[in-house]
């Protein structure tokens, strides 16, 4: 049964950092596209961050330069490094991953109906 299960979220001021994690049980990660994406209060989810099996990235630009998406293959861990957080990046944060296909991380990067699979989301607060 596969299963994702993030963690890593809290509460920190603005400016502050947060490592996101998703643990991956059921499938190896090669073998899909990932994302991390987020839904703050009274908005729609989005996609900020994904990575393809062969490592390209892919960021919505509200994230670009602050936040940074990996993957540990022998853990078979998703990570997200969020730095410089903004009040505005406060919301709910899921991680998702869809088998492998060509094109499959602009998907990923846009289209979490798409996903294949999904957690049950972290939640990130940023005080000014």
């Amino acid at each position: 049964q596969v299963q994702l299960a993030e963690s890593g979220g809290g509460s920190v001021q603005s400016g502050g950092s947060l490592r996101l994690s998703c643990a991956i049980s059921g499938y190896t990660y090669s073998s899909y596209c990932m994302g991390w994406y987020r839904q703050a209060p009274g908005k729609e989810r989005e996609g900020i961050a994904a990575i393809d099996a062969e490592g390209n990235l892919s960021y919505t630009e509200a994230v670009k330069g602050r936040f940074t998406i990996s993957h540990d293959n022998a853990e078979n861990m998703l990570f997200l490094q969020m730095n410089s957080l903004k009040p505005d990046d406060t919301a709910m944060y899921y991680c998702a991953a869809v088998s492998a296909f060509r094109g499959c991380l602009a998907v990923v990067a846009t289209d979490y109906n798409a996903m294949d699979y999904r957690g049950k989301g972290t939640l990130v607060t940023i005080s000014s």
